[in-house]
């Protein structure tokens, strides 16, 4: 019990299901309102991006042909994402709307129970409650917001990577490990990480079937659309014209970074490169400690953390993949005893998702020059590298439900 000094009222923790479902409905309300009047709303351009190239394509125009009415801008992933995407030529714009709202809503539903869920049974509170109170802090997050506002597909390669990685090591359903990660990786090339993720911890069955299938998948593009498939591994993939600025605010990966210390002229390719080889060594040596510690949860959230800064544009919707860690530093604080290192843990665990809330990149979208451009410019990209570094590792609690990733075995 919490007395409000203010108002002299009295703040008691709802006990029963009603007064916990008001909770929920009044959070909810106010997010929902929030996220209809929010000024960043992106009016689905992505979206509309995927619904005009299907069309296109579908009345016998070239994919990467296609560019956005008055824009510059195209489609982007290989030709099996294209493939994925053909059910859009059955239905018109709204529908596609109200469906990649209900696409993302339930992928959003998966990434919640999957990664909070054993956070939530190891700490022994109602699930239901717990996981619908950081549903609402959930959508609060930008990257959410822009993925759900923009129409994008990140929250459902996120969940497709993370439903992969669910399978155990051993067993009949072993056979299946990495069809996940190679869909999501030939839908788009980021999440191919993960497949140097499954090598790292002794999984080169799973790294297998992953590579198969995405080039089995990326070998079925290729077979429908041979033309679509020429242009974009020859020409598209490399045209970042197509994708925007290196340089613009939004960008926050390693190159990002990079693009705006070095404007108006292109970046170091030498620098850049090198700063990934130290990205992958830090990763690879952070992954084996926590796969040797049975922490295989923040193993795959360091993974995720690695996509977002070696990819060369990484838009702000793209930081869904740092999600898991998230969840990783605050299951971490929780765990923690009582304490300086539980109350440091928790700050961090706080502060860092109120961050990815507040859009305060955007302050400098016009100019990022100076020591505070490159500071508050920056700022998603500090946070990645400190993820990168300091996400916390624990041996896992023999007693406690296990985390969201099966144990490590040669499979």
């Amino acid at each position: 019990m919490t007395q409000l000094e203010t108002t002299g009222a009295t703040w008691r923790r709802p006990t029963t299901t009603r007064g916990r479902a008001l909770v929920v409905a009044a959070l909810a309300t106010a997010v929902v309102l929030f996220l209809a009047t929010v000024p960043l709303h992106r009016g689905w351009f992505d979206l509309g991006v995927y619904f005009g190239t299907v069309h296109h394509w579908a009345g016998g125009g070239a994919i990467y042909d296609y560019v956005v009415p008055g824009s510059h801008y195209g489609f982007t992933y290989p030709p099996f994402a294209a493939l994925c995407m053909l059910p859009m030529r059955l239905i018109d714009w709204q529908s596609a709307v109200a469906f990649s709202v209900l696409f993302n809503a339930a992928a959003a539903a998966l990434i919640l129970r999957w990664t909070a869920g054993p956070v939530v049974r190891r700490q022994g509170w109602t699930p239901w409650y717990a996981l619908a109170l950081v549903g609402c802090a959930f959508a609060l997050l930008e990257p959410v917001r822009d993925t759900v506002s923009f129409g994008q597909v990140n929250l459902l390669l996120l969940a497709l990577v993370l439903a992969d990685a669910r399978l155990p090591a051993k067993g009949r359903a072993s056979r299946y490990a990495g069809v996940g990660i190679g869909l999501a990786a030939a839908i788009k090339l980021t999440p191919a990480v993960f497949i140097g993720h499954l090598l790292l911890t002794g999984r080169p069955r799973a790294a297998a079937t992953a590579t198969a299938v995405a080039l089995g998948a990326t070998g079925l593009a290729a077979w429908i659309a041979p033309d679509a498939s020429r242009v974009y591994w020859t020409e598209a993939l490399w045209d970042t014209d197509r994708v925007g600025e290196l340089a613009y605010v939004s960008n926050q990966s390693w190159q990002g970074l990079l693009a705006r210390l070095s404007e108006p002229y292109e970046p170091s390719r030498g620098i850049w490169a090198a700063g990934v080889i130290v990205l992958l060594a830090i990763w690879a040596v952070r992954v084996r400690r926590a796969t040797a510690a049975g922490d295989h949860a923040a193993g795959f959230a360091l993974t995720g953390v690695l996509a977002c800064l070696i990819s060369p544009v990484t838009w702000v919707h793209h930081l869904v993949w740092l999600l898991p860690a998230l969840v990783v530093l605050a299951g971490a604080a929780l765990r923690e005893p009582e304490g300086p290192d539980r109350r440091r843990l928790l700050t961090w665990a706080v502060a860092l998702p109120v961050v990815l809330c507040s859009s305060i990149v955007w302050l400098w979208s016009k100019d990022s020059s100076g020591l505070d451009g490159f500071l508050g410019g920056n700022t998603y990209v500090w946070i990645a590298l400190g993820l990168l570094f300091a996400l916390p590792v624990r041996r896992p609690v023999h007693s406690a439900p296990a985390e969201a990733l099966p144990p490590t075995s040669r499979s």
